[in-house]
């Protein structure tokens, strides 16, 4: 497959994120029989709520229903507008897909699944078939994957910064490379190696960068019509996540900083915004601020702006203390 990009795709191109494609990654592993790369540690943790889910709403089962192992409705979640994008910004585009496409694509799917069973199918025929989904999948955040939004949410914006500062020092080439093995710049266009032969042309609209947690390993293509084109790849640092549990203050350091301090100067490997931190950790942006101008007068941490924000990193020194207790 193939994007032809012009000079125009180029400006408009832009980064997002996408809860509800999170979501329902994590509701199709539970289904199984295919984990999707998400270790057993998280899986086991929301089996037991996910099966009550299911056992609660119908609608539940209509939404695994509208996938095949390598393909997906894409109403269900459309490419995300924005970095910012929220579950419900989500729900509220699902809310309003075009009738006929959803109605296409739900028609797809239940002849390419005949085993769905009855009350799913009436969900997917109905008439507010839309707002069914919809409060499924409102129903299964908040059961399966609020608790883990900030934590995912930080690993994908520093993704986005990462990517953004590559694009800047080596171009198009180097940024699109290190998305994915099979993502590559070629002679004023992206190749996608290992899909089925298809030139799609921008257009000038642009292309959106969705960096993903439950992708990985894989890729994601939006290409079709009515939707904006899109490509969801593994953020970095995934496997890390996927494999750790919630990060906890070195020991060594909270005897020495303080608890906060500590969790904060060990997570700036990579470099983070005040408000990023805030929402990962559950702590008051002032209070993390706070914290941060004392790491950084210590010299902990360095900082430097990227557009409207303020990013901090961890120093030499910074990295040697940590290393200390290792």
């Amino acid at each position: 497959m193939r994007f032809e990009v012009g000079a125009e795709d180029l400006l408009r191109t832009r980064f997002a994120l996408s809860p509800v494609f999170e979501l329902q990654n994590v509701m199709r592993a539970l289904e199984g029989p295919h984990n999707r790369g998400i270790p057993e540690s998280w899986l086991g943790r929301l089996r037991a709520p996910f099966a009550r889910l299911r056992a609660a709403d119908p609608a539940v089962d209509a939404v695994l229903a509208l996938h095949t192992p390598d393909s997906g409705a894409t109403f269900l979640c459309p490419p995300p507008q924005r970095i910012g994008q929220t579950i419900a910004d989500d729900l509220a585009a699902l809310r309003s897909a075009p009738r006929a496409a959803a109605r296409a694509e739900i028609g797809y799917y239940l002849e390419r699944r005949p085993e769905i069973g009855d009350p799913a199918r009436a969900v997917l025929t109905g008439a507010d078939v839309l707002e069914r989904l919809a409060v499924a999948f409102a129903a299964g955040w908040e059961g399966l994957l609020a608790g883990d939004w900030p934590r995912m949410r930080l690993l994908c914006e520093r993704d986005v910064v990462h990517r953004a500062a590559e694009l800047g020092r080596s171009g198009w080439a180097a940024a699109l490379a290190g998305l994915h093995p099979t993502v590559r710049w070629r002679a004023g266009g992206i190749d996608l190696a290992g899909r089925s032969p298809e030139t799609i042309v921008l257009g000038g609209e642009g292309l959106m960068l969705i960096p993903s947690v439950f992708i990985w390993p894989e890729i994601a293509v939006y290409g079709d019509e009515p939707w904006p084109k899109a490509i969801v790849y593994p953020a970095r640092g995934v496997a890390t996540l996927l494999e750790s549990e919630p990060p906890a203050a070195p020991e060594h350091l909270s005897a020495l900083l303080g608890r906060s301090r500590a969790l904060l100067l060990d997570s700036l490997a990579d470099a983070a915004s005040t408000s990023q931190l805030a929402r990962a950790f559950g702590m008051a942006v002032g209070a993390v601020g706070d914290h941060l101008a004392v790491l950084h007068r210590s010299g902990l941490v360095e900082r430097a702006r990227s557009g409207r924000s303020v990013l901090y990193r961890r120093t030499a020194l910074g990295d040697s203390l940590i290393e200390g207790g290792q």
